[in-house]
């Protein structure tokens, strides 16, 4: 009792409220009405076959039939209506593969957002730390969302199959009796398959939910980050080369470009006081050139 009311107490039962949690809930009600509306189905329907002996006639001939639809095992006595025992026919088709698939996916989609559930109330840090935890969810929903498509789809196909193979209309052409115009034969009662239509309808109901929480699940990954991280706009200005700055902090801005040893005109006033002496013997005229007009003459 101390440990049950230890994890109520760091449960965070808040996250039900929130989509993340609240959508889960949503999937795991219904794929438990998904599989019980398919898995748990038996219907009837039921045909007369009146010859024209009276005493020959099987009025109530009833058939009964269930999940997962192996209708090729089903069999019922039909009159012949030639004064011998009745004979003994099966109905057509088999399509236990789309209902058992359909039935498989809703109950591993049942546990799996059970066990997401109770990751999301009691274990929310370690499902967000490093976002490993977000990811695979993301994965596994992600695969749910194909399956349920493909499931539901599938059944949809198979149920049409049953209807079709279960209608007495089409099940009294299998009666070699009927088909002679003195026999007359009649459906009483169709099948009820309302419980079927709807198991198809909470089948894409699935796909709707699961492939809705792939987004919620997504922002939880933390990869839309990444890709708001990576992004540039096109507009915005692309920031300049370090090369291109450090040019600006050496020589720009640092020092004086004339002042190098290696740049331009650098007279040194320092030695010789000006224009006096030899000063533009030494400068940049170079030697040789003459120092006064005096000399010249």
């Amino acid at each position: 009792m101390d440990v049950a009311n230890q994890l109520v107490a760091t449960g965070q039962f808040t996250i039900v409220k929130q989509p993340l949690g609240f959508i889960k809930i949503l999937q795991w009600f219904f794929a438990i009405f998904a599989f019980a509306t398919c898995g748990g189905y038996s219907g009837v329907f039921r045909m007369s076959v009146e010859c024209e002996n009276r005493s020959e006639s099987d009025l109530n001939i009833e058939v009964e039939f269930a999940y997962p639809f192996r209708l090729h095992q089903v069999w019922f006595d039909a009159p012949t209506c030639k004064g011998s025992e009745p004979e003994r026919l099966f109905l057509v088709g088999d399509n236990s593969s789309s209902a058992e698939f359909f039935v498989t996916i809703g109950v591993f989609s049942f546990l799996y957002s059970m066990a997401a559930i109770s990751v999301y109330i009691f274990l929310l840090e370690k499902y967000r730390e490093g976002n490993k935890g977000a990811q695979a969810d993301f994965v596994v929903t992600a695969v749910f969302t194909f399956m349920w498509l493909v499931s539901s789809s599938a059944w949809a196909k198979g149920l049409s199959d049953v209807k079709r193979a279960t209608d007495p209309d089409d099940v009294i052409n299998l009666i070699p009796a009927c088909e002679r115009e003195e026999n007359r034969c009649k459906e009483l009662h169709e099948p009820v398959v309302s419980g079927l239509n709807t198991s198809v309808a909470f089948g894409f109901c699935n796909v709707i939910l699961w492939g809705g929480n792939l987004w919620f699940i997504f922002k939880e990954t933390g990869w839309m980050a990444a890709f708001a991280g990576t992004y540039m706009p096109s507009g915005e200005k692309q920031p300049a080369p370090d090369s291109f700055g450090q040019g600006y902090g050496q020589e720009g801005y640092g020092q004086d470009q004339y002042a190098s040893s290696q740049g331009g005109y650098q007279p040194d006033y320092g030695q010789q006081g000006g224009y006096e002496g030899g000063g533009y013997n030494q400068g940049v005229y170079g030697q040789g050139e003459p120092t006064s007009f005096s000399n010249e003459m």
